[in-house]
């Protein structure tokens, strides 16, 4: 079993959550705002490049636009594998978190 990252976790939980419209500036806007820290552009598109090795998630080149000067984007995709991998995190973190009680730490 590969664990994500909690990194990677909201990252593709992220591109689920944009669906049709997951690319760099999207994610990193979308992150930013769920978390309330400013996150750089490599701090979006490392992890991105790393989940698309894993086969988590994939990704393919969009339309070209008139605001970006004809230029297509790089869209993502959460795979199969990916969600999976979600499915497993999920699974992990209710065990994880059934176990805490608000008092343990009193």
């Amino acid at each position: 079993m590969k664990l994500l990252s909690r990194v990677e976790e909201i990252m593709l939980l992220s591109i689920l959550k944009l669906q049709d419209n997951a690319y760099g500036v999207t994610i990193r806007k979308l992150i930013s705002e769920i978390t309330g820290k400013r996150w750089s552009i490599g701090a979006i598109y490392v992890p991105l490049e790393r989940l698309e090795h894993k086969g988590f998630v994939e990704s393919y080149t969009g339309e070209p636009t008139e605001i970006r000067g004809g230029r297509s984007k790089r869209m993502y995709r959460v795979s199969r594998e990916g969600h999976r991998a979600l499915e497993e995190i999920k699974k992990l973190n209710k065990a994880l978190w059934e176990s805490y009680s608000k008092w343990a730490l009193e």
